[in-house]
């Protein structure tokens, strides 16, 4: 038995020495193979690595992504908001000015109606003191309606006129040029296709019978004289308004959007009150152009004859201012006045001009209607 297990210990022991001998012999080889599967391994676990870091980079994109589309969908939300925000202020300011242009709508309405009627109760008044018009004219551009001042005491004649269009209104120079012999008044309205027309500018006549406007004239927004700037400018703007004034410089005049104007003296009213009269010019009785305008912004044109004894004696400037305001005048102004006066109507000069016939002068004021 003994014999028994000794075989069996050295049949053991020789396993365990063929193993070790076996593991001896190949175990360079594995420690290669697995130091080549090592080397082999090593580029897939640097990429693997790699992969992890790119894992992280996407994750840190991926996180900032969503941060940026939270922010973006932040924006867009108050951006739609703001949006919605404006949309409510434009139609608050659409009806706001809807509502605007109603009232303004209504008060032009109103206004134009309150126009209305100052004219229709200017037309009752002057009719009331001077009779119905002896002729009336009612075109496109204005509408004139001319009475005689016989009821008034005087002999001559006034027109009121209506401007409808700026263009109805001009100044005519003598032929249409500075410093030529004159033109009278009613040549100048035939030559010019009016139906009213009036003296206008005063003038100096010079050697050789030139006549030269004196004071600032303007003809269709040109400047043509500014010899004197003691004389009151009368004109009429880019909206055929009459305005005018002591003006002083070119400026001035530019700045009134003068079209067309001529000079003279005095002023005699100036927003419904008078004007001092120099005394050069005081008390003196004499033929006479005026112009004005009542507070309608409808204009008046007057002559009134004189120097002419038994007949008409004219009247003073002081006189003037007097009748002026009872015919409800705003602003008014002494054109050039004695023989130059002339009042010409629908083709014919209606007034007795002082030298027995119509006087050359400078310029002159047309209506076209």
């Amino acid at each position: 038995m003994f014999t028994s297990i000794r075989r069996i210990l050295w049949l053991f022991v020789c396993v365990i020495i063929g193993l070790s001998a076996a593991f001896g012999a190949y175990a360079p080889q594995m420690v290669e193979d697995a130091e080549a599967a090592e080397a082999a391994f090593a580029p897939s676990l640097l990429e693997w690595e790699q992969i992890q870091k790119d894992a992280e980079s996407l994750d840190a994109v991926y996180s900032q992504m969503h941060e940026s589309s939270a922010m973006i969908a932040a924006h867009i939300a108050s951006a739609r908001d703001s949006l919605s925000a404006l949309q409510a202020q434009a139609e608050q300011e659409r009806l706001a000015a809807e509502q605007s242009k109603q009232s303004v709508e209504e008060m032009v309405a109103a206004s134009s109606g309150q126009k209305q009627q100052a004219s229709d109760a200017l037309d009752q008044v002057l009719s009331g003191m001077l009779g119905d018009p002896v002729g009336q004219t009612f075109g496109k551009r204005a509408t004139i309606k001319v009475y005689s001042l016989k009821e008034a005491g005087y002999r001559g004649y006034m027109a009121k006129v209506k401007i409808h269009d700026p263009k109805a209104i001009r100044l005519v120079l003598a032929n249409d040029r500075i410093g030529g012999k004159g033109e009278v008044t009613s040549k100048a309205a035939s030559r010019s296709g009016a139906k009213l027309a009036i003296n206008a500018g005063g003038f100096a006549t010079e050697s050789g019978g030139r006549l030269t406007p004196i004071g600032i004239t303007v003809v269709d927004g040109e400047i043509k004289t500014f010899n004197r700037i003691d004389l009151s400018f009368i004109g009429f703007d880019d909206k055929g308004k009459l305005v005018g004034g002591e003006l002083k410089s070119r400026e001035e005049v530019k700045a009134l959007n003068v079209m067309h104007g001529a000079s003279f003296v005095p002023t005699l009213l100036a927003g419904g009150k008078k004007q001092k009269i120099p005394a050069k010019w005081a008390n003196r009785r004499e033929p006479r152009t005026l112009i004005g305008n009542f507070s309608n912004g409808d204009l008046l044109f007057i002559v009134i004859d004189g120097r002419q004894k038994g007949y008409s004696n004219g009247v003073t400037l002081e006189e003037a201012q007097d009748k002026l305001l009872s015919f409800k005048v705003r602003d008014a102004y002494n054109l050039d006045g004695g023989g130059s006066s002339t009042f010409y109507y629908n083709g014919k000069v209606l007034n007795s001009p002082s030298d027995g016939r119509e006087r050359p002068v400078a310029s002159n004021f047309v209506i076209i209607p």
